[in-house]
């Protein structure tokens, strides 16, 4: 293969990875510009709460996060409250890490740094198409998606109290939780994942009643993955049946 084989190659990966963002782009920069507006509105400065987004980089932390601040609780428990919320990242980099053996410790390092929720759902999705990971198509993905997410930070913290109603008074505060049952509902098809799903939600509830907030999120999460992997495996399914599954499905 010629080498302009190989960056025709590259570029074409770069700019499918670009296009399987845009979606992503579009629905996370509501959050992001709400995540601003509320960060100000928290106590925190412009500049602040742009760092915040560029360090932390988690929505649902994040907004652990400010709540927090709020309240004037110690700096230690906001850090843990935090990490609580993103452990599922840690999942998230086990699952997509099975898939990528040809990246480098370095690359996996980087790459999961930007393995954001909608990053990973359609990694998984790439996956389940029979395509490769590559670290180009990673990148075009999830890089702009990065710079999107701080920029809208930005025009959230400085503009969004001028634009910007109370978030909670018309319920903007609520759009991270239907795009996460998006996110969630994508996996539909995939063997046990009602089981899954409804054990997940059941105890999460459940922990956030007795324990509280952020602690249901690791909590419920971790409920699934122990039904998931204490169900037996699901027995291999003949190609012919396989076949007529797809089709009538």
């Amino acid at each position: 293969m010629s080498a302009t084989s190989v960056s025709s190659d590259r570029l074409d990966d770069l700019w499918k990875g670009v296009r399987a963002g845009v979606p992503i782009f579009v629905a996370s920069a509501p959050f992001a510009v709400l995540f601003g507006a509320m960060a100000v509105e928290n106590g925190l400065s412009v500049a602040q709460a742009v760092l915040m987004s560029a360090a932390v980089y988690g929505g649902a932390s994040q907004m652990v996060g400010i709540e927090l601040f709020g309240q004037h609780v110690a700096p230690w428990l906001i850090v843990f409250s935090i990490f609580a919320v993103n452990f599922r990242h840690v999942l998230y980099s086990a699952a997509i890490g099975q898939h990528v053996p040809h990246w480098s410790p370095l690359k996996k390092a980087a790459a999961f740094f930007f393995l954001v929720d909608p990053v990973f759902a359609e990694s998984e999705r790439r996956v389940e198409n029979g395509k490769r990971i590559s670290i180009i198509w990673y990148a075009g993905m999830s890089l702009p998606m990065y710079c999107s997410w701080i920029l809208m930070t930005w025009i959230g913290a400085k503009f969004g109290s001028q634009v910007m109603p109370d978030a909670h008074a018309i319920g903007l505060d609520f759009l991270l939780s239907i795009y996460f049952l998006g996110l969630v509902m994508g996996f539909r098809k995939r063997p046990r994942w009602l089981p899954v799903v409804l054990v997940s939600a059941v105890v999460s509830v459940i922990a956030y009643r007795t324990i509280g907030s952020p602690w249901h999120v690791s909590i419920g999460a971790l409920a699934g993955i122990l039904l998931a992997a204490a169900l037996p495996p699901r027995a291999a399914v003949p190609l012919e049946a396989a076949a007529v599954e797809e089709a009538t499905s």
